[in-house]
């Protein structure tokens, strides 16, 4: 194995290019999923990579860095809209993990249960793929394919995610669902985004992670909050309006209890989000 640590995007580019490689900020995912297998390419470091790094205002909303830490966006000057992905950034690990991890490798990483991904679904969040043959951008809910598969090719680098600007007043929440409250991988999480105008719901957005292959948006349920009073919605019954879940029994629960846990968890979510709404 050998290892380079990257001083520009194109340097890291050209590494990549010439295969087999990883690629890692934190590697606080990569490290555990790799084990004890052997590596025989080359591990491209990007973490000081600054143009991979920070958040920064665009004309038409945000722009997150590809190895911008959870501890980066917890401390970020950010709308409301982003409380959830905030709160969510918290759940990540320990606060040493929090410092490391980046944004990007939560994504890269695939997992059913990472936690940044549902708040990233509710902001409408598109990633941007970067290599030597120039860059293209998909959202979230494209990039993500299934249990640790994404679109991202062999030749291309996460650099950022680009968030459109949330309808004025939104506010944002996340809820996860674990067996204690820190240092925990989910049995469910929710994430809500939510618009209040005149007492109405004008826009909900609704997504769940652990409780599929990918997180996914409910947008059936988004769809029969939309218009509803925000008292009726807070007090809506989640369990008839929520389909396409798919969860799984494992260690931490059975298949049973995250369907029934998982209309608790995203009544909890829009009921806080309502409160920050109002």
């Amino acid at each position: 194995m050998s290892y380079i640590t990257a001083t520009t995007l194109d340097d890291a580019l050209n590494a990549l290019a010439g295969g087999p490689a990883s690629i890692i900020a934190g590697g606080t995912d990569w490290f555990p999923t790799q084990g004890d297998r052997a590596f025989d390419g080359t591990l491209i470091d990007i973490s000081r990579l600054e143009e991979l790094r920070g958040v920064t205002k665009t004309e038409t909303g945000w722009r997150i860095g590809a190895a911008t830490t959870w501890t980066d966006i917890i401390r970020a000057d950010l709308p409301r809209a982003f409380d959830g992905l905030k709160l969510a950034a918290r759940e990540v690990g320990s606060v040493q993990i929090q410092n490391t991890g980046t944004i990007a490798g939560n994504l890269c990483n695939a997992s059913p249960a990472a936690d940044g991904v549902p708040p990233l679904l509710t902001l409408d969040a598109q990633v941007e793929l970067t290599s030597l043959k120039g860059a293209r951008r998909l959202p979230v809910a494209a990039f993500l394919q299934g249990v640790r598969k994404t679109d991202r090719a062999a030749d291309e680098i996460l650099s950022a995610l680009y968030i459109p600007d949330a309808p004025s007043g939104s506010q944002s929440s996340f809820v996860k669902l674990g067996a204690r409250k820190y240092l925990v991988i989910s049995i469910c999480m929710v994430a809500v985004l939510v618009t209040v105008q005149n007492g109405l719901v004008s826009d909900i957005r609704v997504a769940i992670g652990a409780a599929s292959p990918v997180a996914i948006r409910l947008t059936g349920l988004e769809d029969a909050l939309r218009g509803l009073l925000a008292k009726e919605a807070a007090d809506a019954v989640i369990g008839d309006l929520i389909h396409g879940l798919a969860p799984i029994t494992d260690v931490r629960a059975t298949a049973d209890y995250r369907r029934t846990a998982a209309a608790e968890v995203i009544r909890r979510a829009i009921t806080l989000a309502l409160e920050g709404a109002a």
